[in-house]
């Protein structure tokens, strides 16, 4: 009987050692809101794409007005999902009686930052070169690696998520006639398909 109770006395140490070391109030809802923001802009993107394209004459002026609105769409995404994912955050740290900004929560978002400040610098870089072809699959790499990097300091499915997104980069460069496509399956899918199992396995718990 003693056994019993020193072995359930190391199971919850274990528990709590891994909630303190762990920032645990990542919504799996977040994800799959993301996912469906991201694909509303990819396809929207795709539309303007394909707009372009049958243009009789284009030029200087139409090209750069497409890209600006690319832009838009994607800085518009990434807000959504940013503010989604806090509101979200917020509400399951209170349900779970934790805080939500920690020592845990500032390790995550450094080593969630500083592979995204080094991919949305090169991204600059790009727009500066007009290597525009090279702008999402850059976005899919970079944003893959913070998730793996940060996964540490959250739950597991992250680094998974991470791994995911980096392989569609890839495929993003090497096939990069469908560039869109491999962004919508990384950003839109990926995020869909994670923060449904995310959701299920911690969120209804």
């Amino acid at each position: 009987m003693e056994d019993k109770n020193y072995l359930e006395d190391i199971t919850e140490i274990k528990k709590l050692m891994n909630k303190s070391s762990r920032f645990i109030s990542l919504s799996g809802l977040s994800g799959i809101l993301a996912g469906i923001y991201a694909l509303i802009g990819g396809g929207y993107a795709n539309f303007l794409v394909n707009q372009y394209f049958k243009i009789d004459y284009p030029n200087y002026v139409s090209a750069q007005k497409l890209e600006k609105q690319l832009i838009i769409i994607a800085i518009s995404v990434i807000l959504a999902s940013l503010l989604t994912g806090i509101y979200l955050s917020m509400s399951k740290s209170r349900k779970l009686g934790e805080k939500l900004w920690d020592i845990t929560s500032k390790r995550l978002l450094i080593n969630f930052s500083i592979p995204l400040v080094t991919g949305g610098i090169l991204i600059i870089i790009f727009l500066q070169r007009e290597y525009y072809d090279l702008i999402a699959p850059t976005t899919l790499l970079f944003y893959g690696m913070a998730c793996i990097n940060a996964s540490k300091y959250t739950l597991g499915d992250v680094r998974y998520l991470g791994i995911t997104i980096t392989v569609f980069g890839l495929l993003a460069v090497y096939f990069y006639k469908y560039v869109l496509i491999f962004w919508m399956l990384g950003f839109g899918i990926g995020h869909i398909l994670y923060g449904s199992l995310m959701y299920f396995k911690y969120d209804r718990k």
